[in-house]
This record gives C-alpha cells, structure tokens and sequence, in this order.
C-alpha cells in the first residue's frame, strides 16, 4: 500500500511550556503552521499537560499531532525549534542581569538542543533576544542564517495597528517598519512609511494633514512601551508574540521569502558588524537569506547606529 500524505511532514520544536511557549504553539496549530508541534520543557507534566490539552482540539483544525514533555529526545528531527525558555525579568532586576542570567541558560541549552536537531533552523524568542542571538551563534557555531530572533516582527504589527487606527484604513494597507535593538532603542523608519502608495506624512482627512511630528512621536512612544502596558495589566505578554512568531514559523517552512524585521548578526548592512539587530529580511526555507539595507534618512541612520552602538556596550558588558 502506498502512504498519501497532502503535504510534508514538517516538524516544529518549542522550548518552553510557559505562556508563551503555548501561544505560539496554540498559534501553530489553529494556523497549521507544521504537521508536527513538540513542546519542551524541564517542567515535563506542564508540557504534557499542555501538549495534551492542544491535541484534544486537532480534529477541529487539520491533521496535526501535538505531543509534549520533559525528554529532550522528543525533539530529535525537529526541522525548526523555537526557543522561549529563560528566566524573566524580577523586580528590581535591570536587562542586563537577565541577559547575563539568560546567557547562562543557552549555554546549556543550545549544545543540548543541536544534539538533537543539528540541522533544524533555530529562532529565539527569550529576551533580551539580540543580545541571546549573538550569543547563541556564537556558542553553536551555526551560520547566522540559521540562527536568529523574532525581532522587531511584533512591534511592527504594534506600529502598523497604530498607524491604521489613527488613518482609519485597513492595517495591511500600512507599510511601516520598527527596526533597530528590540529593546528601548528601536525606532520607526517614518521617512519611508506608506499607507498604500501615500506618504505617511501626506496622508489627509477631510484636508487635514494627519501625522505630524507630534502625533508620530506619540506612536513611537505608545509602540516601545506597548510591552510595559500589557505586562502592568496581565504580567506578560504572550497571545501577540505567539502569533508572530508563528508567522516567521510559516515563512521558513512554507518557503516564501517573505520580508520580515528578524535580528540577526549582521555583517556589513548599514556599515554594522559583530551585533544582532532588527532589519528587514528575506525568510524563507533555511532562515534568513538576506538582510536589507533599507533606505534611511540622516537622523535614521544615526539611530541606527545608536542602536547597534548600545547592543555593542552590552554584549562587551557581558562577555561576549
């Protein structure tokens, strides 16, 4: 007898059975981002639990299996893992000590997990994610492709949610972009923003010019502390993070060279080496082909390179 599939077996790892780890992996199978979703955890009831829980809901959803728990075994195979285990952040605590904390933990973790899966393309969610992407790069050894963060990815659904509701259009018919330091140093590239083909500066209501300075100021705020609000009302950010990762999940698996703000180690884009940062990028089967150096305006290249600078301080901070 012949085995008929309707389409490749692609197998997706997730470390870290926490309320991210589940969004996404829930995420990944309403959108049936994989045939296969593995969830990892040291806390294996948890993950069993939640493998579990998903798995009663596949008959509504396609033909996915979900399986969880504490062996590390079960991701053997994985073609892509994503990574959102680590510790978080205390009260009290500054960035940098949990980038060391969280450093700590990928060198135990990622030589583990490339026992497994030394072929898969890894993505990391864990925060701070551009210092930890250079940092897991170096530790594996992958080439940079393979390696790389979830970015700026949601904050540019954030900045485009933003920018839609203030012009009162659909917000796939915004074209706006966060690039830079995942962090407090990430920045909009308002010199190139578009609603449709309309420069965002240009764009009118009844003859009234609808972003000026202030108010794209104002979204800039509201998009860098967007995290804080969330995490000061519920204590973490998760249902958005999952989506979005699960969607750089598809560009890889589904091959689409789509265009996407991933961090990644850069070397050369805009003049910048040795550091991880959020640039728009061609994903497609295999990770990250290509960073793109994207047109940028004097006081955005500056910010740019503030940005790069400050991921520099802390990784030299850090060791790495």
């Amino acid at each position: 007898m012949v085995n008929i599939t309707t389409r490749p077996v692609t197998r997706l790892g997730i470390v870290g059975a926490g309320s991210v780890g589940t969004a996404m992996a829930y995420a990944s199978l309403i959108r049936e981002a994989a045939r296969e979703i593995v969830i990892y955890d040291i806390d294996g009831t948890r993950a069993e639990a939640e493998a579990l829980d998903l798995s009663h809901g596949t008959q509504f959803t396609g033909a996915n299996t979900v399986t969880g728990g504490g062996r590390m075994e079960a991701l053997a195979g994985a073609d892509v893992i994503v990574v959102t285990a680590g510790a978080r952040q205390k009260p009290g605590q500054s960035r940098l000590d949990l980038a060391a904390a969280n450093v700590r933990i990928m060198e135990t973790l990622m030589p583990a997990l490339m026992e497994q899966a030394p072929e898969a393309v890894y993505i990391l969610v864990t925060n701070p994610c551009d210092i930890l992407t250079v940092a897991a790069q170096k530790i594996t050894g992958l080439p940079p492709n393979r390696i790389f963060s979830s970015g700026t990815v949601l904050d540019t659904s954030r900045l485009r949610l933003l920018v839609a509701r203030t012009a009162h259009v659909l917000m796939t018919s915004v074209h706006a972009t966060i690039i830079g330091e995942h962090g407090d140093s990430e920045f909009p590239v308002w010199s190139s923003a578009t609603i449709g083909p309309v420069p965002i500066r240009e764009w009118t209501i009844s003859g009234r010019q609808v972003f000026t300075d202030e108010v794209l100021d104002s979204i800039t705020d509201d998009v860098v502390n967007a995290a804080y609000k969330v995490i000061e009302g519920k204590g973490a950010t998760n249902y958005a993070i999952g989506l979005a990762g699960t969607r750089i999940v598809e560009a890889v698996f589904q091959a689409e060279n789509a265009v996407l703000p991933v961090s990644a180690m850069l070397r050369g884009v805009h003049g910048i080496s040795g550091v991880a940062l959020s640039l728009p990028s061609i994903v497609g089967s295999g990770g990250v082909y290509k960073m793109l150096e994207m047109p940028l305006d004097e006081r955005e290249t500056q910010l740019l390179q503030d940005s790069a600078d400050t991921l520099k301080q802390n990784l030299a901070a850090l060791g790495i």
